[in-house]
């Protein structure tokens, strides 16, 4: 089943505690129907002092959420505001995904033959 964002969406979190914030996906987790976003669900991990990081410490990182709670942005409005996808093949073959607000083109997934 197609998801309806993908890795580079700009997308807005929809639930949640950090409801209303705008980010760039970092990672789709398929297995787990979650996604890292940027600047979202930041959460403090303790480390332990090792070559890359000496000092060790509390590093801050995103931590991934459920991808049902986010929603692509459509940036043809001018505003920061979530849409829906649709999918559609056109008449070369191609199948891109095409913002329900709006109505611009979020990304090609299969090129025309």
């Amino acid at each position: 089943m197609p998801r309806h964002v993908i890795k580079g969406d700009l997308v807005k979190v929809t639930a949640g505690n950090d409801r209303g914030k705008v980010g760039k996906v970092l990672r789709v987790l398929s297995k787990e129907d979650r996604v890292i976003v940027e600047g979202v669900n930041r959460r403090l991990r303790h480390v332990k002092p090792s070559q890359a990081n000496p000092q060790g410490g509390r590093v801050e990182k995103e931590m991934p959420i459920h991808i049902s709670n986010v929603s692509p942005v459509s940036q043809s409005t001018g505003t920061t505001q979530a849409t829906r996808v649709r999918f559609e093949t056109r008449a070369d073959g191609s199948k891109v995904r095409i913002a329900v607000k709006g109505g611009d083109v979020l990304s090609t997934l299969k090129k025309a033959k």
